[in-house]
């Protein structure tokens, strides 16, 4: 599977840029599947449901089904968070995988940075990231900068990189 990142600190528009990304490249046919890092505890289930009770009752895993979509939750009950490598291994075949988050692992990324924020540029430090979007002009910068919403040349670039 081919892998790309997003990565950004806080408010620097990665969910935007990946939601956007996702709808320009299926809408060229393309598969995409997403993975999220989330820092903070969440809960995709809801108190008082079949599935919650389940997980509360013990259960390691349950599986929520319909004819629409289906859930996997696992609960990893104090183990170790498991690798992007072993969840990328659960995810069915796709043309590519885009990642949000993950910045210190290795494969690809494209940073968002909106200079509002007023936090360092990532890329600075780390060759993982190939280019940046930006809502600013970075002078001097040995990598390309796109513009934040040109969501065609991001996706044009990402599709290049990954051989698609």
């Amino acid at each position: 599977m081919r892998l790309y990142g997003v990565v950004g600190w806080k408010n620097a528009g990665k969910t935007g840029l990946m939601e956007r990304l996702v709808a320009e490249i299926t809408g060229r046919g393309l598969t995409v599947s997403t993975v999220k890092h989330a820092h903070h505890t969440f809960d995709v289930d809801h108190p008082g449901k079949d599935s919650h009770r389940h997980r509360v009752a013990g259960a390691t895993e349950v599986l929520l089904a319909s004819r629409n979509r289906f859930a996997l939750m696992h609960e990893l009950r104090d183990a170790e968070e498991p690798g992007l490598d072993v969840l990328l291994s659960k995810l069915a075949p796709v043309d590519l995988v885009l990642i949000e988050g993950y910045k210190r692992d290795a494969h690809a990324k494209v940073e968002a940075f909106r200079a509002v924020t007023g936090n360092p540029l990532i890329a600075r430090d780390d060759p993982t990231i190939r280019a940046v979007a930006s809502d600013t002009a970075i002078p001097g910068f040995d990598r390309p900068v796109f513009d934040l919403n040109d969501t065609v040349a991001v996706a044009d670039f990402i599709l290049a990189e990954v051989g698609l």
